[in-house]
């Protein structure tokens, strides 16, 4: 019995400071696992940030360009009738589009529906002027079928979109 005593009093201690070494040991290396995550999150942070703020300036300069104004003004061809002049905005805008579709994965979900809506509202515009005007009149007549139409609008889909979007802006940066 006394040698039972003396091996635990060797082998009690022994467990004890294994115990609270193993406690120990296992803290820090989750502390150590914690770390390790936050420095890989911190470097993609540094590296998505610049990409996503340039997501977000190109579809403000997407929403900028397709607003009507800017649009016919950049467009606008003297030479043509409103026919061709409509179906060269409608080309625009959808090349315009597709040319900046893959920043979505920058943009809530929100804030993307409302860039597609602003986009798919500046088209029912334009189709919308063009069906009150003569199929043979000019690309001036249609620029002010444009351009009347957007006067009736209380606030532009694609000004609504750019609010949005500078409100996501701020919250996440």
């Amino acid at each position: 019995m006394e040698e039972i005593l003396d091996i635990a009093k060797y082998v009690l201690p022994s467990l004890v400071v294994f115990g609270a070494s193993y406690y120990v040991m296992k803290l820090f290396l989750e502390n150590e696992s914690r770390k390790r995550v936050l420095n890989i999150k911190l470097e993609n942070a540094k590296l998505i940030t610049p990409i996503r703020l340039q997501a977000y300036e190109r579809i403000i300069l997407f929403l900028e360009r397709i607003t009507p104004s800017n649009l016919i003004m950049r467009l606008y061809r003297k030479d043509i009738t409103s026919i061709e002049f409509q179906t060269l905005l409608m080309q625009n805008i959808r090349d315009e589009y597709e040319h900046n579709l893959s920043q979505q994965i920058y943009f809530s979900e929100q804030s993307w529906e409302l860039v597609k809506n602003a986009k798919e509202e500046i088209i029912k515009i334009i189709n919308t002027a063009a069906t009150t005007i003569e199929d043979n009149a000019t690309s001036t007549e249609l620029s002010h079928a444009i351009i009347g139409k957007t006067l009736e609008i209380k606030e532009m889909p694609t000004h609504r979109a750019i609010s949005l979007i500078k409100r996501e802006i701020a919250k996440v940066f």
